[in-house]
């Protein structure tokens, strides 16, 4: 029934770098302990104990929780969020909405009603603001040999 070439020929990707079309959905009443990574779009209607790292868009519905990191290219937040969350596009936060924990966006969006008690760093940059602590090290580096 399985044989090599089976093994060789399957359909399941193994590291795949492509966005995919699917939607990933983890339902009301679902709890994960772990981290979830996607290259595809992902809804979050359950609990996640973990960070969710997704190369498209996070919607995160009104029974969500995420306790740990969110980062993504967008998000729509309707649930609860205890960990900073890190968007490269748009942060849209419903008005049910609730983050605790730091922001870091290139674009904010949020109704009346919806709560956020942390930091937020907001402008076009994002990509840069992980690497921006390295060129000063550079140069202190640079001091030190000099």
């Amino acid at each position: 029934m399985f044989n090599k070439n089976d093994k060789n020929n399957s359909t399941i990707s193994k590291g795949s770098e492509s966005p995919s079309s699917s939607i990933n959905l983890i339902g009301a009443g679902t709890v994960i302990e772990g981290d979830i990574r996607s290259n595809g779009d992902i809804r979050i209607d359950g609990t996640v104990y973990g960070s969710i790292t997704s190369k498209a868009k996070v919607v995160i519905g009104t029974t969500g929780v995420i306790e740990g990191d969110v980062i993504s290219q967008n998000a729509d937040v309707s649930g609860t969020i205890k960990g900073k969350t890190t968007v490269s596009e748009l942060l849209f936060l419903k008005s049910s909405a609730k983050i605790i924990g730091d922001i870091v966006t290139g674009k904010l969006v949020v109704e009346v009603g919806a709560s956020f008690t942390g930091s937020c760093n907001m402008g076009p940059l994002i990509k840069d603001i992980k690497d921006g602590d390295k060129p000063a090290e550079l140069n202190k580096e640079k001091a030190a040999y000099s």
